[in-house]
């Protein structure tokens, strides 16, 4: 059962799951930021050209964009209790720094009565694990370091890592 002042807004008193209902909230400018990191190895680097790793399965990163992107509008898809959401915006950047990592930023927008870090988080590491899938093949060592959110914006709070 659901306790009193109970900050879990997806059980209700029952001790059920249920979606939060967002209907009587107004609706805002909301935005988020995550990043996922992918490390890299030197068999990999050795690969890169330009801004992009192209492998048999093709271009990595410019694949992974496309996927992240795709991934943070099926949000609702694959986390339970998501609310479907039209995204207005989804825009994905990948960049290698000085530590081998591929550094994934993934950022949504929307104006909507809920929030979007849920789909940033899920466009960065659908992100990762494309570059994963398509880098396997050239070297076993890949590592998916982290995946966090590093701002949101709009609703009852902001955020910022």
């Amino acid at each position: 059962m659901k306790k009193e002042g109970s900050d879990f807004t997806h059980i209700n008193s029952s001790g059920n799951p249920q979606m939060v209902d967002i209907g009587s909230k107004s609706e805002s400018k909301r935005s988020a930021i995550a990043e996922s990191r992918v490390k890299l190895t030197d068999e990999l680097i050795n690969l890169l050209e330009g801004d992009d790793i192209s492998t048999k399965k093709g271009p990595v990163f410019t694949t992974a964009i496309i996927a992240g992107v795709m991934g943070a509008k099926k949000t609702h898809e694959l986390i339970p209790m998501c609310h479907p959401i039209a995204l207005e915006n989804c825009s994905i950047t990948i960049k290698i720094n000085d530590s081998s990592e591929a550094v994934i930023r993934c950022k949504t927008e929307i104006t909507a009565k809920t929030g979007v870090e849920m789909e940033a988080l899920t466009g960065a590491t659908i992100a990762a694990l494309t570059i994963y899938d398509m880098c396997k093949s050239v070297s076993k060592g890949l590592v998916i370091r982290e995946s966090k959110l590093i701002s949101k914006t709009g609703g009852k709070s902001d955020f910022n890592r």
